[in-house]
């Protein structure tokens, strides 16, 4: 004679968060008796949002569960207790083997020390140096040999030249991080390395930027804002690399640069504005600086750069924008933007003498690239 074992009907226990607020879900095979027992507890609901049976997470709740079908069902909490999935931000790229990670890593965030000419007495101009009242920086800066407090402006202050920023640097060096106003135009070479790089951790054979390659770039009247993303690109390269030594990285193949910028492409995390300009970054260097011009870089499969509408604000979306301010500079600095079709550095750059109102004229000095860019024959201004 066969025997038939009879298992008892199983109740799941599952984490729910509703508004805010905890509650249990409980689940079960389709079963009447449950459905039925389920409706003579007074503690559970059914909801039509979740269409299922819930009740609140208290363990009052759960031990009546348990008294309600002892001997009639199984009451399984396993699932009321698994710690939540959490899902990243951003998609996961499934990299080759061997695929290079970040080369370059950040040191922790340090006080900034804002470094802008000063005049002082004797139409003297110093360099005054403001900062975030930070203990560490202000007792360096008290018993620096250089920098100087100034009774009347109230701040320190260290003379001119590009000699007393670099000394300057050295004594705030892993202290605070050292940054240029605009007003201060630095030709320096080595001195200008030396900022863009401070924030980068220096590890075990890491390879600073060749002054070479800043020089070349500086001698060729490129703008200051492609001579440091050249340099962060080069340096970028020149470190994924740093186990192999500098020596050796500049007698590279054209095949193991093209390794690299084939890697970045199929990490899928760079732009392809990115990956272009770290070609043309990593080309000038072993053309010009290292006269490798056998190195042409033909076979780098450079990115084509997707096509995609442009987003284009409506009439009412400008006007909310340009009334989101009450103050008039913002304001005309955000009319400037949208009617002028300026770059922010433009319309910061902007003097007095460079609006022409009794011609309507306005001059753009510093264009990109430059040149002179013509415009629409609707708005009135040139650049150079």
């Amino acid at each position: 004679m066969q025997q038939t074992y009879h298992t008892s009907p199983v109740l799941y226990l599952n984490a729910l968060e509703h508004e805010g607020k905890q509650f249990i879900r409980l689940w079960h095979k389709p079963n009447p008796f449950i459905v039925k027992r389920l409706k003579e507890a007074s503690w559970v609901k059914y909801s039509k949002t979740y269409k299922c049976f819930v009740m609140s997470h208290s363990p009052q709740s759960i031990e009546m569960t348990f008294g309600h079908f002892q001997g009639l069902a199984q009451v399984n909490t396993r699932y009321l207790y698994r710690p939540k999935r959490l899902k990243p931000s951003k998609l996961v790229p499934v990299l080759a083997a061997g695929q290079q990670g970040e080369p370059l890593r950040k040191l922790p965030d340090l006080p900034v020390v804002k470094l802008q000419p000063m005049l002082v007495e004797e139409n003297k101009t110093v360099i005054s140096i403001a900062f975030r009242y930070s203990q560490q920086v202000y007792e360096t800066l008290k018993y620096s040999r250089l920098a100087v407090w100034q009774r009347v402006q109230k701040c320190f202050a260290i003379p001119e030249g590009g000699q007393h920023i670099q000394a300057q640097a050295e004594e705030l060096e892993g202290v605070g991080w050292l940054w240029l106003s605009q007003e201060l135009v630095v030709r320096d070479v080595v001195l200008l390395r030396r900022l863009w790089e401070q924030t980068y951790k220096k590890g075990p054979g890491y390879i600073t930027c060749p002054v070479d390659y800043l020089e070349k770039l500086f001698l060729l009247n490129y703008s200051l804002n492609t001579i440091r993303t050249y340099h962060s690109l080069l340096l970028r390269f020149l470190n994924s690399h740093r186990d192999r030594g500098l020596e050796q990285v500049n007698a590279f193949s054209e095949e193991q640069i093209n390794c690299y910028h084939r890697q970045m492409v199929q990490a899928g995390a760079y732009s392809c504005s990115f990956v272009n300009q770290s070609i043309n970054a990593v080309k000038f260097y072993y053309q010009r600086v290292l006269g490798r011009h056998g190195v042409q870089l033909r076979n780098v499969e450079r990115p084509e750069k997707p096509e995609r509408l442009p987003t284009v604000l409506s009439k009412q979306e400008v006007a909310r924008i340009l009334s989101a301010t009450d103050n008039i500079k913002h304001r005309c600095l955000l009319q400037l933007l949208y009617a002028g079709g300026l770059r922010i550095g433009e319309v910061i750059n902007l003097r007095i003498s460079d609006v022409q109102s009794e011609r309507n004229l306005l001059f753009i000095r510093g264009a990109r690239a430059k040149r002179t860019a013509p415009r629409c024959s609707r708005r009135s201004f040139w650049r150079t």
